[in-house]
């Protein structure tokens, strides 16, 4: 084995030593060392440790089952990212207003094999969201379907229970 070679046998070194009466000479006490393990950790293991953990959700866990929200209103932005997709719209409330809501859909992938990408979905679509409230009272929902103006609906796949 080549000098400074580090093989399996060298990643996990154990080091223990006692000294007793007759090495030391009389009075001197006996001394061990606790053990001395080299574990190595890869970089990719280190950044997951310090990297802030992004968990992945329950539905239940952030939105309401017992709050089904309908939504009609224009897309502002869509955003095909993993692990949900999101639709931003602009929804007109009854006294004219304007009110913002982010729209929680399927991965990416399961969106496009539906055929909705940024094509099919663009900026100034309008659409009908049926769906479910964030439970921290946000502008949030968890879309279930969404419906076209020509009458064409699309279960979006996300974390939303399907209709019975």
């Amino acid at each position: 084995m080549a000098r400074g070679h580090i093989d399996a046998l060298n990643l996990l070194h154990v080091a223990t030593r006692t000294v007793s009466h007759e090495e030391e000479g009389v009075g001197s006490l006996a001394v061990d060392r606790a053990p001395c393990v080299f574990v190595p950790v890869c970089p990719f293991q280190a950044f997951q440790i310090a990297a802030p953990l992004h968990a992945h959700h329950s539905f239940a866990a952030e939105f309401d089952p017992n709050q089904p929200i309908q939504l009609q209103g224009t897309v502002t932005e869509v955003e095909l990212i993993n692990p949900h997709s999101w639709i931003h719209i602009d929804v007109t409330n009854e006294d004219g207003s304007v009110a913002s809501w982010a729209i929680e859909g399927g991965t990416p992938n399961t969106l496009f094999r539906k055929g909705i990408n940024k094509n099919t979905l663009p900026v100034g679509t309008e659409i009908l969201v049926d769906g479910y409230r964030s439970r921290d009272g946000r502008n949030r929902a968890s879309g279930r379907d969404i419906t076209f103006t020509d009458g064409r609906k699309v279960y979006l796949e996300g974390s939303a229970p399907r209709a019975d």
